[in-house]
């Protein structure tokens, strides 16, 4: 009821996983890339393990990844795990749509009912996946019985995949003695945290921006004040943002502060109470004792006071004027305010290009100008420039500065993005700094973006497949042990790390091709140094 008064088109905030609204953080990123990675490894055996507390979002990853699968993929879901051993295996057997009718009760005959199925799969070169949500819960038999599935197997590889997602107490279960055998067949383990404050106001904007909405709703402390109650947990993000929305609504508020956050925060979490920890109860028997203290020494102090020291004593003291508060921060530009901007700036690349140039600390003659606004791949020695396409995200990720072209109507001008935080963005716009809100700036820029990287100058010619040399051994040292496990001898740029850069690109939010092209090498080299963005306003 409330979707026309903020102009959006459908809830932002539910509660329910719908991938549409996912907004993958840099964890969330890594997360999704080791449940791929536990699918594709193919017959490489054992568990990949991704476990995060109530709400984070480990459910919407699975739906994510079960959108991402490779088409040679067989994929069994298990949602409900409080079974009998028994029972798993007729779950696994009906969602891999085996009909486990006269084998069902028995372990062996369903087991053997599986193996046939495992063996025909993999000759015809297709990988099955076992999925097992809120794996906390399953039982000591049951989780045996995961375990013995892994022995299903040919003389070369492993028949079966398996992927358990749970909380954190999945860890706690693993980590006992009896559980070795199980745990140390754990290839890979991610454990997802919630969402720093910066992310969380990158998710309120994403659903926002989803859900249709032009006009972000939430003040910066109303976005803290979120983070602040909910803890970064995505679920509990949801139910404050809808009960304030609705609060808003209710009392024809078109923007909410933190005082709307705090009432709907109030009417949505369960009173947290106060327990009266030892140390508490030491603090409060002090407080107690000082105030004894205190009464007994002034008590008879004030009875005998001569009248005129009592008179003084009422007397109002002169208060010190209050200094002047400090002049507020100018606000970020609207969507029709940067349109105003744009219309009157300048079309000309020279000043965005003289600006980049000077933060990378290059010449910034006119000549050097001119020859860097075309952007030639290699614009000198060890000097690189890339022209192309991209999110925000992405580029707020990589942490450089780049030049953004902005656009009102036919009217364009190039801006160079020199800062980020959750709400707004800094650009230095014909030789002026603007903060500008996000979904502003998204408004007038098609993606479109050009940028300046250093890195050897052996890269000026990009690592090809199976291929050696200076600059592989440059892209392995970068990607180990993150993305690709350490080895000894020589680099190659074989099917390991191809598929390393695929987990990279993905958690750099880059097309995961497994190709590295200029955009991938930039990404690669940005904590290499150089200037950064700014990540909060000054």
């Amino acid at each position: 009821m409330y979707l026309e008064h903020y102009g959006i088109k459908e809830p932002p905030f539910s509660i329910t996983p719908d991938p549409r609204f996912v907004f993958l953080s840099e964890r969330h990123r890594d997360a999704l890339a080791h449940l791929l990675f536990g699918i594709g490894q193919g017959g490489g055996g054992g568990f990949v393990q991704l476990t995060g507390e109530v709400g984070t979002g480990k459910t919407t990853l699975c739906r994510l990844l079960l959108e991402q699968v490779p088409e040679n993929t067989r994929v069994a879901l298990v949602l409900n795990p409080r079974l009998t051993p028994a029972e798993l295996l007729e779950t696994l057997c009906e969602e891999l749509h085996l009909d486990p009718a006269n084998a069902r009760g028995s372990l062996k005959a369903l087991v053997d009912r599986l193996n046939t199925y495992l063996l025909d799969a993999y000759a015809q070169g297709l990988r099955v996946v076992l999925i097992v949500d809120e794996a906390q819960n399953l039982s000591m038999e049951a989780l045996e019985q995961v375990r013995l599935l892994t022995n299903l197997e040919t003389p070369t590889q492993k028949l079966l995949q398996i992927v358990l997602l749970g909380q954190p107490e999945l860890r706690d279960l693993l980590a006992r003695a009896d559980m070795r055998q199980l745990a140390q067949r754990i290839t890979a383990r991610y454990h997802l945290t919630p969402l720093d404050a910066a992310e969380t106001g990158e998710y309120l904007r994403h659903r926002h921006r989803v859900a249709g909405g032009t006009h972000f709703p939430f003040t910066a402390a109303a976005v803290a004040r979120i983070h602040r109650h909910a803890g970064g947990v995505p679920r509990l993000i949801n139910i404050i943002a809808e009960r304030t929305l609705l609060a808003g609504y209710v009392h024809d508020q078109s923007m909410l502060d933190a005082r709307w956050v705090d009432r709907a925060a109030r009417e949505a979490l369960p009173e947290r109470p106060r327990r009266l920890t030892p140390l508490r109860i030491v603090g409060l028997a002090g407080a107690a004792l000082a105030l004894v203290v205190a009464v007994a020494w002034w008590w008879p102090r004030t009875a005998t006071l001569p009248a005129a020291s009592a008179a003084s004593a009422v007397k109002p003291a002169v208060s010190t004027p209050a200094p002047p508060p400090a002049t507020a921060a100018a606000a970020a530009l609207d969507a029709e305010a940067l349109a105003q901007r744009i219309a009157t700036a300048s079309s000309s690349l020279q000043p965005a290009w003289q600006r980049l140039l000077s933060l990378w600390q290059l010449p910034t003659a006119s000549g050097d100008v001119n020859a860097a606004s075309a952007c030639p791949p290699v614009l000198a020695p060890g000097v690189y420039c890339l022209r192309a396409r991209a999110r925000l995200d992405t580029l707020v990720a990589l942490g450089r500065p780049v030049a953004l072209r902005l656009r009102e109507g036919a009217h364009t001008a190039w801006a160079v993005l020199e800062g980020a935080d959750a709400v707004n963005l800094r650009l230095q716009l014909d030789n002026s700094s603007l903060d500008v809100e996000r979904l502003a700036l998204e408004r007038h820029w098609d993606g479109e973006y050009a940028a300046l990287w250093r890195a050897p100058a052996f890269l000026a010619e990009p690592p090809r497949a199976d291929t050696r040399g200076a600059a592989v051994d440059w892209v392995q040292a970068r990607l180990q042990p993150r993305y690709l496990p350490a080895q000894a001898g020589p680099a190659v740029f074989d099917a390991g790390m191809r598929e390393g850069v695929r987990r990279f690109q993905r958690a750099r939010g880059i097309a995961s091709d497994g190709v590295i092209g200029p955009e991938t090498l930039m990404a690669l080299a940005a904590n290499d140094d150089g200037p950064r963005l700014q990540r909060e306003r000054e």
